[in-house]
């Protein structure tokens, strides 16, 4: 029984400004139609013994997991809330810990949810190939066949070859992002293998590697769980208990101490999506050897990525450049210093801009706001709520807000009145007035609504009632 863990923690930030804190590049179409999360997914499927996967996941992201999976019609056991980050040593231990509550035994493939295999069918290969090592108590990773001396990946240097298979070695060592002298001399050898961060084996074989080389880690995470709290597919942990948890990575928790660690070569068309650079590789070129996503018009033009949310993006005589264009921000950068990207993310954090943790279009779980238009005293949004969807009952202390319907029917509550809009039609909720926007039809509904008032921001919302759980300091 193999049972995927899709680890769906991190911001991406070195793909801003597509990529943010509050929807960060897993949940993206960054290199197809599908989200990187969703492709992920997609993936496994025909893989022999599989199970259905257990997501971990941001508490903040719970919504865009749940909505994605709906989408591809996938069932899960479950999706494991971190209400902080703590790397990825103990996000696998929440995972080991719920399934060893049912199946100890059971085989955890984990994965980040924002990777590109481009070989199903080699990625598949390796799986099975990998299985009997973690079957035996080996904790097995996949180390990625290097085609060039990359300084951006963590290296893995194989050791003898297990008994138990001739393709299935000993992991000799881990080591660190190397310069490009080393990472040279470890191309050379033939002896390294890239980093994947994937991972195969038992559940209670990681947990008996945690209680011997990181007990912390596993105490933490044991309290964290003792009494999680169900609401549907979400699993809610304890937030005091977690944060008391270390924050360190698989690698320096378990694996590079562990004599049980293993490694399979994979050679299926890899790439962690790292940077824009790494879009620009796998991604579909144009004979000019252009990346192009969305309106672009070029001349004279070769080997640059473009990406453009909404607007029209032409470029003209002009080589080796990432533009990436959406609604409310712009990045213009050489493909040769993407890696920088981080830098300025964290001067936007440091100024207190929001563009660098939420983009102009917010999805919630009953649909999407965007933010279209503001001035000193009034905001105008485009809403979409999805059929059968409804926000929360409430009101507002600061801002009266006028709605007109576009498409589709609205039912709306206004103090004691309900009642229903159609297209063209329109309502102005006061002030202090206890309000309420539902969709009862069965096409989604787009509505713009124009705020007015003292202070705008998402914060003044007192809440009376939700459907999904949510606190009053989120919309």
């Amino acid at each position: 029984m193999i049972i995927p863990v899709i680890l769906s923690g991190g911001t991406g930030s070195r793909l801003w400004p597509l990529s943010r804190q509050q929807r960060p590049k897993q949940f993206l179409p960054v290199t197809e139609h599908t989200t990187l999360f969703q492709t992920t997914c997609i993936r496994l499927a025909g893989l022999e013994s599989l199970q259905a996967p257990l997501i971990v996941c941001n508490e903040d992201h719970r919504f865009m997991v749940a909505e994605q999976l709906r989408e591809l019609g996938l069932s899960n056991l479950g999706i494991l809330l971190e209400p902080i980050g703590r790397n990825t040593a103990p996000a696998i231990a929440l995972a080991a810990l719920k399934v060893s509550q049912h199946t100890p035994d059971a085989l955890l493939l984990v994965l980040p949810a924002d990777h590109v295999i481009q070989d199903k069918t080699a990625f598949h290969q390796a799986i099975q190939l990998a299985s009997d090592a973690a079957q035996a108590g080996y904790l097995v990773t996949f180390g990625i066949v290097p085609t060039h001396a990359e300084t951006g990946y963590g290296y893995i240097q194989t050791g003898h070859t297990l008994s138990i298979s001739p393709n299935i070695q000993q992991v000799s060592a881990f080591t660190e992002k190397p310069n490009r002298e080393t990472a040279e001399a470890y191309l050379k050898s033939g002896q390294y293998l890239w980093n994947s961060g994937m991972f195969l084996f038992r559940a209670d074989a990681y947990l008996q590697a945690l209680e011997s080389h990181a007990p912390n880690v596993l105490k933490a995470c044991q309290i964290a769980l003792k009494n999680p709290k169900e609401d549907g597919d979400f699993i809610r942990i304890d937030r005091e208990a977690f944060s008391e948890c270390p924050d360190i990575s698989v690698d320096y928790a378990v694996m590079e101490k562990t004599p049980h660690a293993a490694v399979v070569p994979l050679n299926a068309g890899w790439n962690d999506v790292g940077a824009w650079s790494a879009v620009w590789d796998v991604g579909e070129k144009d004979p000019q050897g252009n990346v192009l996503r969305g309106e672009t018009c070029l001349h004279n033009s070769h080997n640059n990525l473009v990406y453009s949310e909404q607007r029209l993006v032409s470029l003209v005589g002009v080589n080796d450049l990432v533009v990436v264009d959406t609604k409310d921000a712009t990045l213009v950068a050489h493909k040769s210093q993407v890696q920088a990207v981080k830098t300025i993310v964290d001067q936007l954090k440091s100024q207190h801009r929001s563009e660098a943790v939420i983009h102009r279009e917010v999805n919630r779980p009953w649909g999407s706001y965007d933010s279209i238009d503001h001035g000193e005293r009034f905001q105008v949004k485009r809403i979409v709520v999805k059929p059968g969807a409804k926000l929360s009952l409430q009101k507002h202390h600061h801002r009266a807000e006028h709605w007109i319907v576009v498409k589709g029917t609205a039912e709306v509550t206004c103090d004691e009145r309900v009642f229903l809009l159609t297209e063209n039609q329109s309502t102005y909720i006061p002030l202090g007035s206890m309000h309420r926007l539902a969709n009862p039809g069965k096409v989604p509904l787009e509505l713009i609504e124009v705020q007015s008032g003292s202070y705008l921001g998402e914060d003044d919302i007192v809440r009376f009632e939700d459907q999904y759980g949510r606190s009053e300091s989120k919309s």
